[in-house]
């Protein structure tokens, strides 16, 4: 099956209609992209002479996404499951645990993790850093209100402080303040 994609400026959609005898009597249908650019979207002869929409069509990809690629054995955060992260919270704690909840296509997870790992170094035995995917953990990552990535949020081993939460990418200094003035 095929799907022919023609660019035609806006101004010149209104004196398209001849090329709607290609695929039927119709208009073809048109998918607005920007004010200066207009796309119209229509099938080949010998598919019922109808159109396709692009929600109707199978979607196929053209690469598989990252699985992990950042997260590996050797690095110093290490991604845990969300009955792990519960054991962890409720435990008796000496250091601050900082959580991190990323996802494998979230580009700025990713970077946010180059930052993660350097704190790690720093922060060697004065810190619990760890990692919750939301793709695999989606109910954890619902049930603690992620709504952007990355989420991070820093608890205190003292239980009377409150957690104090982060969304989106944040500086390495911002990180380093948080834990050693407000944990």
């Amino acid at each position: 099956m095929a799907l022919l994609l023609c660019h035609v400026p806006l101004q010149t959609l209104a004196t398209v209609s001849s090329i709607s005898t290609f695929a039927s009597n119709s208009k073809p249908p048109c998918v607005s992209l920007t004010n200066q650019q207009s796309y119209l979207l229509f099938t080949p002869r010998g598919l019922n002479n109808s159109f396709l929409s692009l929600s109707t069509m199978p979607r196929k990809l053209l690469c598989k996404p990252p699985q992990g690629k950042y997260v590996r054995e050797d690095y110093l955060v290490k991604k845990l499951s969300a009955q792990e992260i519960q054991d962890l919270v409720k435990g008796e704690r000496d250091v601050p645990l900082i959580i991190d909840f990323y996802a494998t296509w979230c580009g700025p997870c990713i970077l946010m993790a180059q930052e993660l790992e350097m704190l790690a170094v720093e922060y060697e035995k004065n810190a619990i850093i760890v990692k919750v995917d939301t793709d695999d953990e989606y109910e954890f990552a619902r049930d603690m209100q992620v709504r952007g990535l990355p989420t991070l949020f820093f608890i205190s081993p003292d239980p009377n402080k409150d957690a104090i939460r982060t969304e989106g990418l944040i500086p390495i200094q911002m990180m380093r303040d948080i834990i050693d003035k407000e944990m």
